[in-house]
């Protein structure tokens, strides 16, 4: 049986631009926060995010519903162009991960943007695929079914990778 969104996609590989801007609505959140994170916040983020959207206008008739969500294929896509950004720039794990907005707004407000901006520091200096795992995980709510299909392994690898970015996390947290 064919979804709603798998329809949609079909009607995307025709041309259908409403169709396009449909799941655009649907997908560009997600996609942007999960760009936006792997990036944190770098200004060539918004290049790769409508990068991601070209290639699901050029290529929807690649789209295989039987083997993946499109969330899956998107975030894949998003993925592999975060990826292949960080290899042309040189740009590397742990760079430019950006100081904290400054603000002048109650000390409270101000602690918070700075543990905010701490974490963000702390999720660069993961390497690439830990990072990718969590942020997919845990900001994204994708299962690990799908970042793994992402990813390109097993669950169970997955799950170790997992493991061990929550690890370097929580040792960055003690020093």
């Amino acid at each position: 049986m064919t979804t709603d969104e798998e329809t949609l996609v079909l009607k995307v590989a025709a041309g259908d631009e409403s169709a396009f801007a449909t799941l655009t609505s649907r997908h560009l959140p997600a996609v942007s926060a999960y760009v936006m994170r792997m990036m944190a916040g770098h200004a060539d983020a918004e290049d790769v995010i409508q990068e991601t959207f070209l290639r699901f206008w050029t290529r929807a008739s690649q789209f295989d519903g039987r083997k993946s969500r499109l969330t899956t294929w998107l975030h894949n896509i998003a993925h592999n162009l975060t990826i292949d950004y960080f290899r042309r720039s040189g740009r590397f794990v742990g760079e430019d991960a950006g100081d904290p907005a400054p603000t002048s707004g109650p000390d409270v407000e101000q602690e918070r943007l700075e543990a905010a901006a701490e974490i963000d520091r702390m999720m660069m200096s993961l390497p690439e695929r830990q990072r990718s795992a969590l942020i997919m995980t845990h900001y994204q709510g994708l299962s690990n079914r799908d970042v793994a299909e992402v990813l390109g392994i097993s669950v169970r690898a997955l799950e170790s990778l997992l493991a061990r970015a929550r690890g370097k996390l929580r040792e960055s947290m003690k020093t």
